[in-house]
């Protein structure tokens, strides 16, 4: 029987049945544990009879085991970084409300939580936390598991939203002229292709089409969860960096950039691709004396960049791989012509510029005053 102790929680039962996980609230003993679970199995493998008048609904289950489904769903259907987002949020939410049934979770405690979350962390990451929380009970509702969502009408909290920043052309040059050459060739692909650092780490020979110089990049940023491709043409100086590795490429290796690391899972060393390198780009950028930026930015200036030359929007959208036109709208931080252009209309109609408002506006001089002579009789 799948039952463990949770230190100062409690015995909780785990199982699988038929491809799907079911777990318990905690009891405060092992045989309580057991015999709930062995409740449990009994119960699917032998379903009460259903009244064709009358059909039976389920209108609640433990939170922790929603959790649990939830999870193993986004597992199946997203991308790993996704999951461990989750697997991260779900902590939090297990400690507060892991004992008790959904139904039990109620709107106001919600509201309570997100308070103290924004206070241990930011507005940002407690929106955030709210965000997959409410995806998490919708996930319930969708499949019948739950009648409501306590989440239904929460606001989220107000933020102070900034510009992000956007590293320049000349700041990612700077960047890569410090790079070492592999590492050169790795960044010089994220930015020539604008993909997201997870497509270009999934890149695989196989991908490259070298006759008809084109890329496929795959991405699970779709609905539903899907490994959607999408082909991107080759710069010329994309093309000679792709050509050069694949000459002294390991046959025994599929990936584009891989490296060896020591798993500690595993317990050994193991080749694979890259996950995602943190320190790579606070290093590079440090030596190169420009301001801190990750991957992802450089595919928000490439789409700038394109915008700025007149490339029209629908191009971009397709290089950038979005669904939604207004997503791409979302990487264009550039200042378009038609802005520039009515700031210059609205200077020509408002009146004088500075130095003629400056004239205007100093005082003039006063005119002296005779004295004239009062006579006194």
């Amino acid at each position: 029987m799948s039952v463990y102790l949770r230190k100062g929680r409690g015995w909780m039962y785990d199982f699988v049945l038929k491809g799907e996980r079911y777990t318990s609230n905690y009891y405060k003993t092992k045989a309580e544990a057991k015999r709930a679970e062995a409740a449990r199995r009994e119960e699917l493998k032998n379903p009460r009879p259903v009244n064709q008048n009358h059909q039976e609904i389920q209108t609640d289950m433990a939170f922790l085991e929603l959790i649990n489904r939830r999870l193993d769903h986004v597992k199946a259907y997203n991308s790993e970084r996704h999951y461990k987002e989750y697997l991260y949020l779900a902590r939090y939410w297990v400690k507060r409300w892991g004992e008790r049934q959904c139904s039990e979770i109620k709107r106001e405690g919600i509201e309570s939580f997100m308070v103290e979350r924004s206070s241990a962390v930011t507005k940002s990451t407690a929106n955030k936390e709210l965000r997959y929380l409410r995806a998490t009970f919708n996930h319930g509702k969708k499949r019948g598991y739950i009648l409501s969502n306590p989440t239904d009408n929460i606001d989220f909290l107000p933020v102070e939203k900034i510009i992000k920043y956007v590293p320049t052309q000349e700041d990612i040059n700077k960047v890569l002229a410090v790079a070492d050459p592999a590492d050169r060739d790795y960044l010089l692909v994220i930015r020539d292709t604008m993909a997201r650092v997870s497509e270009v780490n999934r890149l695989t020979w196989d991908d490259v089409d070298f006759t008809s110089r084109r890329i496929t990049l795959y991405t699970r940023k779709k609905k539903g969860g899907h490994l959607t491709p999408r082909k991107i043409p080759m710069t010329k100086r994309l093309y000679n960096i792709l050509s050069r590795n694949h000459a002294k490429r390991d046959p025994d290796k599929p990936w584009v950039f891989w490296h060896r690391y020591y798993s500690t899972k595993q317990g050994c060393w193991v080749e694979g691709p890259y996950k995602d390198r943190k320190k790579l780009m606070r290093w590079l950028c440090k030596k190169a004396g420009v301001r801190y930026f990750r991957y992802h930015p450089m595919r928000h200036s490439g789409a700038s960049t394109l915008d700025q030359e007149r490339v029209p929007l629908g191009d971009i959208q397709r290089i950038l791989g979005h669904e939604n036109r207004t997503t791409t709208e979302i990487y264009l931080h550039s200042l378009g012509g038609t802005e520039r252009d009515a700031m210059d209309v609205f200077e020509r109609v408002s009146g004088d510029d500075e130095i003629s408002f400056e004239k205007k506006s100093q005082p003039k001089s006063q005119p002296k005053r005779k004295n004239r002579l009062r006579l006194v009789t």
